[in-house]
């Protein structure tokens, strides 16, 4: 369940499979405050499975999506009530094999 309305807004962050189980923090672009993280989980949906780290309750603004303590992957702009989707770079993906 997503809280959304007002000025919350939820963030869904698309990754690959290679994810699954990792964490993946942001924070507000215009803030020096903590930054938030969310596990990379599969979700089963009516045309198969996808993998993604949800944020279900952000008040509304642009936030940094962090590779890792110091790298940006980029950023996503959330609006109140409504859901903003963030697909992972290609050039961030884990390096399989």
């Amino acid at each position: 369940m997503l809280d959304l309305g007002g000025t919350r807004g939820a963030l869904i962050i698309h990754t690959g499979r290679e994810w699954r189980g990792r964490e993946i923090e942001i924070s507000r672009v215009d803030h020096d405050g903590p930054r938030t993280h969310s596990a990379v989980r599969e979700r089963h949906v009516r045309d198969g499975v996808f993998h993604s780290a949800v944020y279900p309750d952000l008040e509304a603004g642009r936030y940094t999506v962090w590779w890792d303590e110091r790298t940006p992957a980029g950023a996503i702009s959330v609006t109140g009530g409504s859901i903003a989707e963030f697909a992972w770079p290609e050039r961030f993906l884990p390096q399989v094999g």
